[in-house]
């Protein structure tokens, strides 16, 4: 049971009248007592609606009946009626909601892109392998380290067995992961040895590295002209050597062969396909007699080639040993910071054995096959084996 209460005073069941009448009468005295507060602006009387209020108010109960009717329409069940609320001013969705909707159109795009990338890759492979470093490989295409002891087998083939080609003339080649030129000659840490200074040592080591350079990387010395940069890096003093090699450029044949030291091809028949000549090997060196040091060199070049107006690319091998020395001038005779030759070894894979003309000639894979060639097979890129000098096996691979 509730008793009636003054207007604005809760009821015993604490819910505001809100009203004078809740229902029941009012006495006179406390009628009364309302007008008087109205007529003094007491705060506690109730106020009538404004007309303009009463307006606003009846037109959005009757869009909130309106947005609710149209709910039913669509088919909406359970929950409350969605009221209606008016436009904001020049409002747009909120951060959260821009950035869900934008969050769903880039995964929409991402995911649709990388369909299509699988789909022209599963299709089309060569389209992602022909980009890898040295084209035509795959993943296992990437640079080998260098070369920092003697290997103990062969290399493994190629990534890909497909036949050279001009884009990718290392194609199917252990070379396509060797070093490109120069930068796979690199030069150990130089100590003092044999009494020569540390810095003896080192210029002992660049020495060496140029003359391999000048000999067998130099587009000049590759098309058969004169390699005077590399002559000029040996010792005039040391004994015949400078001379031998100047008579074997100019009169090459029988032991006057200047593919002792220099790689060379002839213009008229052939030419280098690009720029890049593949190597590997390593440099070491240890004391020579008092008052020198030695180096031993033991690299591999690889010469992608084509016949003059050509397409038809083939590949030559050719394993160098080469020890130098540099001596010191107050104990021998010699000519400061000139290297003598002490020795020099080669092998050579494709190029034609008997002919002795100063250049390295290579077959091509649509040449007929030499009814004379014999020997033991022959693996070029196999550095972990030397083959005899003069001897002619049959490449294994080129």
């Amino acid at each position: 049971m509730s008793t009636r209460t003054p207007a604005g005073e809760p009821s015993e069941a604490g819910e505001p009248s809100g009203r004078p009448d809740d229902g029941g009468s009012v006495s006179d005295e406390q009628w009364a007592e309302l007008i008087r507060q109205a007529e003094s602006g007491g705060g506690d009387a109730p106020k009538e609606p404004s007309a303009r209020a009463r307006m606003v108010t009846a037109r959005l109960r009757a869009l909130d009946e309106e947005a609710a009717a149209s709910g039913r329409r669509r088919g909406r069940k359970g929950g409350p009626a969605e009221q209606w609320q008016p436009d904001g001013w020049r409002t747009g969705p909120t951060l959260q909601q821009r950035n869900g909707r934008s969050r769903k159109r880039i995964a929409g795009v991402l995911g649709f892109v990388v369909v299509a990338a699988i789909l022209v890759v599963t299709m089309r492979p060569s389209l992602l392998t022909d980009h890898l470093p040295g084209g035509g490989g795959s993943v296992d295409a990437a640079p080998l380290p260098a070369e920092t002891a003697p290997p103990t087998a062969a290399p493994a083939d190629g990534p890909d067995l497909e036949r050279p080609t001009r884009e990718e003339p290392f194609r199917g080649s252990p070379a396509l992961r060797w070093a490109d030129g120069a930068a796979g000659i690199e030069i150990p840490e130089a100590e003092a040895v044999g009494g020569m200074s540390k810095d003896e040592v080192a210029q002992a080591l660049r020495t060496t590295r140029q003359l391999l350079v000048d000999a067998n990387l130099d587009p000049a010395t590759l098309r058969g002209e004169k390699p005077e940069e590399a002559l000029d890096l040996i010792d005039p003093l040391q004994k015949g050597e400078r001379e031998r090699l100047e008579r074997s450029l100019a009169e090459p044949g029988g032991e006057q062969d200047p593919l002792m030291l220099f790689s060379r091809f002839d213009p008229d028949e052939t030419q280098l396909v690009g720029e890049v000549v593949k190597t590997r090997g390593r440099m070491t060196f240890e004391a020579g007699p008092t008052g020198s040091v030695e180096v031993h060199a033991d690299y591999t070049f690889v010469y992608p080639l084509v016949r003059v107006g050509g397409d038809e690319v083939a590949r030559t091998i050719v394993r160098r040993k080469l020890t130098t020395a540099l001596h010191d001038p107050e104990r021998f005779v010699a000519t400061p910071g000139k290297l003598s030759v002490v020795s020099s070894q080669q092998n050579f894979g494709n190029s034609a054995c008997e002919v002795n003309d100063g250049f390295l000639h290579p077959a091509f894979p649509g040449d007929s096959p030499d009814p004379d060639r014999g020997g033991a097979d022959v693996d070029p890129y196999d550095r972990s084996e030397w083959q005899p000098d003069g001897s002619c096996g049959t490449l294994t691979r080129t």
